[in-house]
């Protein structure tokens, strides 16, 4: 039986007959532009690898159990999404009070960071530079530089609560000047544009 896999429902259809085609198709399609969206969430090459294969080995492992998808894009999307948050929490890097920006990344998608211009990379540069100075620092030392916020503490001599909370406020200010859409772009894409800050 042949498939058109141009057809979303061909592709579920297929995968739940265990033809092998779907598969390849699905890979073909959206593997390379998975690991970009899941470089731009983890700023890490390998990370981003397992993400997407964890992802597509568990679409394959469940695919007679597959729920109805009418849009396989955003499924993907939302199943890196998922697989990213998975892994925060098991490295122990997802905070409290950034558990609501992470979910709100959940509708950023690879269009909207392709859409983050030249100009828009200005803004923001120019908002994050009207940061309260040490808000700054702390902002700039844990989105450009990578470091944990137990480092940041231990570097600054101040507490970790300290840390956490210059970190709240810069997230607040940053997204009420920026507005809600390019702030969360922002926080994606801000390690793989540290040249511009």
């Amino acid at each position: 039986m042949k498939f058109d896999f141009s057809k979303d429902q061909n592709i579920l259809s297929a995968l739940k007959k265990s033809h092998a085609g779907s598969f390849e198709y699905l890979i073909d399609s959206y593997h390379h532009k998975l690991c970009v969206y899941a470089y731009n969430l983890s700023n890490d090459h390998d990370i981003a690898k397992d993400i997407v294969q964890n992802v597509f080995v568990s679409i394959w492992e469940r695919r007679k159990h597959l729920p109805e998808i009418k849009n396989f894009k955003n499924y993907l999307y939302r199943a890196v999404y998922n697989e990213f948050i998975t892994h925060l929490r098991h490295s122990g890097r997802v905070f409290i009070f950034e558990k609501e920006y992470f979910e709100a990344l959940d509708h950023v998608k690879q269009e909207d960071i392709d859409d983050l211009t030249e100009e828009k990379i200005k803004l923001v540069n120019e908002e994050i530079q009207k940061l309260p100075p040490k808000c700054k620092e702390i902002f700039l030392m844990s989105k450009k530089e990578g470091l944990t916020y137990i480092e940041i503490s231990e570097h600054l001599n101040i507490s970790q609560k300290t840390v956490e909370s210059q970190m709240l406020l810069a997230f607040k200010k940053l997204r009420e000047r920026l507005g809600e859409k390019i702030a969360q772009i922002l926080f994606l894409v801000i390690g793989s544009r540290k040249q511009a800050l």
